[in-house]
């Protein structure tokens, strides 16, 4: 495999270009005779954890009072900003240290402004900003700034109570390898596909599979944001990182889930200019092509970003198949797949306006999506296709909104359409075998699935929200309610039954509502030593369709569940750099939309489903970042246990599959 990559961080480059013309300029005018003080010991201060919590950001300024010795007399705020903001600036900046001022060679006492700038990891400024060495003083009444980082998102998650892995994707980047590739070798984690690029994949996530699973791409479930249905078909070099969360899923996600989540973040970064490309060259005629560039205008703060990408795969690697011999008995040979090429293109654009008064980011982004792929054999090896077609195209919005209307109070909100077309070509009149020949050919039997040709038609319109609103009533509490509305049409046709006496099961309307509420409760307490989330959930759908008799007749399903959730989550810091976790959820997994209705294509419909539902518990022991003469040790030890009930899986017949509740386990 070959992977290249091209990548023009400017805004780094420019601001530190800019440090140093400001350095060499503060050199320049360092009066004859005179010294500034200088910052020989620098003290972190702390992040105010509701702050943090809530998403704020704060600049202090401070006007400090310095003896000959360079010590911190006295800090006062210029202007109070909140929030403990002022309290963490005030006693770290107390416990610092500078060289003193001189003037001809003596110390003299001095003052000076300085602003702490509390700002949070997706928006921070490059390392080079950040002044962990002594900072030059033009004069000392001259102001300069002094950075105070909180841990990044990815720390944040790993120390807190949830039952979550992290896995960050800086390396696999440099690698040729997919989504389903690295996360392969996260423990608790299998990835098993039914062939090359553009099959399906198996995901599995400590004992549960596939659909018991929900993916998302920065809160957006992944079958609506516009990179195709396939976890393992997202490009890798969009993707900052992952979290998969075992079987215990936060209320923000606004969604159910019996054996946990997996949430893909894609960049974040909303400052300066840059672009990026990356393209992979791989076996069986493999290509897939990544772009990305954005730019944010400081003065306004309109932001703008695209991606697009692009693959394409023969697919032809051997398989061992049953081949008739020229005396017609099956035997197993080696032959190449000579129809499952698959190819898939997207873009998206994604513009609006950051750190405004009445709005942190206000964006919205418009995508496309196609793929195609050509059908080989169906559930089973016995029987070969090769004209059988299909495919898969969709488009859409997604609005981002977040804000903090008051002290306190966060808002989260994303809402978003997607319209959605797959097809199903079934027309040819050969029969093939696995040396890819025609052996019969029957003009007045076209088909090769089934008994009769197929072209199938399916549109799905579907739009959704997911509003998270949070309250910080006191200093380690926090409240949060979130609301997720789903709704779903679904409409079709199968051309080829045009004008004929066959009634078409497809063409009737199709319609599913779901909602999933959740409200939770989250208290730190103890010097942070300890963090407790409580959550319940509520899980509603209600089902409208028209099913297919025997006797040709559609007769009317109309059909609501409803079901209640609880969880909680617990960590403890036994000491710096040891946790210990422990997580129960009460889950429920309501049927999909392509659970129920089929998706178009070889999934044929089931409108008995049943919810699944499992309890679920973890236990964890982690060893974060620990560096010792050795290196740097992490580790982790966990537990888990899943009691379910009502599986839903799919099982293969013949020709086509369907959903079905089958068990407990």
């Amino acid at each position: 495999m070959i992977t290249i990559f091209i990548i023009h961080p400017s805004a780094g480059l420019a601001v530190l270009l800019g440090l140093l013309v400001l350095a060499g300029g503060a050199w320049a005018e360092e009066a004859p005779g005179r010294e500034s003080p200088r910052l020989v010991r620098f003290v972190e201060a702390r992040y105010p954890e509701a702050a943090r919590q809530a998403g704020l950001e704060a600049r202090v300024p401070l006007r400090l009072r310095l003896d000959v010795e360079g010590r911190v007399l006295e800090a006062e705020g210029v202007e109070p900003v909140g929030h403990g903001f002022d309290e963490a600036a005030r006693e770290a900046v107390l416990a610092m240290r500078f060289s003193p001022a001189m003037r001809d060679g003596k110390p003299k006492p001095s003052r000076l402004v300085y602003t702490y700038v509390f700002q949070l990891p997706a928006r921070a400024v490059p390392v080079a900003a950040a002044p962990q060495a002594p900072v030059l003083v033009p004069e000392p009444q001259d102001a300069i700034e002094v950075l105070v980082q909180g841990p990044s998102q990815a720390q944040r998650l790993r120390q807190s109570s949830e039952a979550v892995q992290v896995v960050e994707t800086g390396n696999i980047q440099r690698e040729a390898a997919d989504l389903g590739e690295a996360l392969a070798r996260t423990e608790g984690v299998g990835v098993r596909r039914a062939g090359g690029l553009g099959s399906r994949s198996r995901f599995s996530l400590a004992g549960l599979t596939d659909e018991q699973i929900r993916f998302f791409v920065d809160g957006v479930p992944l079958y609506l944001a516009g990179y195709g249905p396939e976890l393992a078909n997202v490009p890798v070099n969009l993707v900052q990182r992952v979290e998969v969360y075992q079987g215990v899923v936060p209320t923000r996600f606004g969604t159910d889930a019996l054996g946990g989540a997996v949430q893909l973040v894609t960049d974040q970064r909303v400052e300066g200019t840059g672009a990026a490309v990356s393209y992979e060259l791989g076996s069986f005629d493999t290509h897939r092509l990544t772009l990305g560039v954005r730019h944010l205008h400081a003065p306004s703060g309109l932001f703008v970003r695209a991606n697009a990408f692009f693959d394409r795969t023969l697919n032809d690697y051997l398989v061992t198949a049953p081949v008739a011999d020229t005396r017609g008995r099956l035997t197993t040979a080696r032959v190449h797949r000579f129809h499952d090429g698959y190819g898939a293109q997207g873009a998206s654009v994604e513009a609006g306006v950051v750190d405004k008064p009445w709005a942190q980011r206000l964006l919205l982004r418009a995508f496309v999506h196609a793929n195609g792929k050509q059908v080989q054999n169906g559930p089973t090896m016995n029987k070969v296709y090769g004209e059988v077609t299909s495919g898969e195209s969709s488009a859409g919005l997604i609005a981002r909104y977040s804000h903090v209307p008051v002290p306190g109070l966060t808002v989260d909100a994303i809402a978003g359409y997607n319209l959605r077309r797959t097809r199903l070509d079934d027309v040819g009149t050969c029969t093939y075998d696995w040396y890819g020949r025609c052996t019969v050919e029957d003009p007045n039997s076209p088909g090769e699935i089934g008994a009769s040709a197929v072209q199938q038609r399916v549109v799905q319109h579907t739009g959704f929200a997911r509003v998270d609103a949070g309250w910080i009533p006191a200093s380690g509490h926090r409240l949060t309610l979130s609301l997720a509305p789903t709704r779903v049409g679904r409409t079709g046709e199968n051309l080829w039954l045009r004008g004929g006496t066959e009634v078409d099961p497809l063409l009737p309307r199709r319609d599913l509502v779901s909602t999933v509420t959740g409200l939770e409760y989250a208290r730190v307490a103890f010097q942070e030593r300890l963090e407790n989330v409580l959550f319940l959930k509520d899980y509603y759908q209600h089902a409208q369709a028209q099913k297919l008799l025997p006797s040709q007749v559609f007769t009317p399903v109309d059909r609501t569940l409803h079901g209640l959730g609880v969880g909680d989550s617990v960590r403890w810091r036994l000491r710096p750099g040891l946790l210990t976790k422990a997580s129960y959820e009460y889950a429920t997994r309501l049927p999909r939309p392509d659970e129920i209705f089929g998706d178009g294509v070889l999934v044929h419909d089931n409108l008995d489903l049943v919810p699944e539902r499992s309890h679920n518990a973890n236990l964890e022991l982690l060893l974060e970042d620990t560096p010792t003469p050795s290196g740097t040790w992490r580790g982790r030890v966990l537990g888990f246990g899943r009691l379910a009930d009502n599986l839903i899986l799919l099982l293969g017949r013949d020709s086509y599959f369907t959903y079905q509740n089958v068990y407990a386990a």
